[in-house]
């Protein structure tokens, strides 16, 4: 994965299923960066793959939750049966190119709970927006299939 760096209309398969690169926002944060690419299936589906390339390499594919009635800030958070556990919080610069709903460039808050090895909950905000819950999954990097967009790489 570090050495493919996803971009727009890059195709990426990941366990079964088929989506389209159609945005991307970089994060920055003091001297970490970590970057989310908005994916697109054939449904009209849309979800999230954050990729984290630091000392360990971190993928997560993450599912909005819009209907989601928790918030954040508690050390545990219960949805859906499964207890999370706080494990960070912060504030990150971001830029967004491609079809991301935001402004090309803002700031970000977020609180990121885990819950066993792999059930990952975030809670973003953008701007002056209210939060954004998604529900996510850790991915091993086997997990996915990067199909350059034809002549971009």
């Amino acid at each position: 994965m570090a050495r493919h760096r996803l971009a727009l209309g890059d195709r990426v398969r990941i366990r079964q299923r088929e989506y389209v690169v159609s945005g991307t926002i970089r994060l920055v944060e003091g001297d970490w960066s970590w970057v989310q690419h908005l994916l697109d299936d054939e449904s009209g589906s849309r979800r999230r793959l954050s990729v984290e390339d630091g000392p360990e390499l971190e993928l997560v594919l993450w599912t909005a939750e819009p209907g989601a009635t928790v918030t954040p800030g508690a050390p545990t958070i219960d949805l859906d049966g499964r207890r999370y556990t706080w494990s960070e919080t912060g504030q990150a610069r971001y830029t967004a190119t491609g079809e991301t709903d935001l402004p090309s460039a803002g700031t970000m808050r977020y609180h990121d709970y885990q819950s066993g090895g792999a059930a990952r909950l975030s809670f973003e905000a953008y701007g002056e927006e209210g939060w954004r819950v998604a529900r996510g999954d850790l991915l091993d990097p086997a997990d996915l299939t990067i199909r350059p967009a034809a002549g971009e790489h």
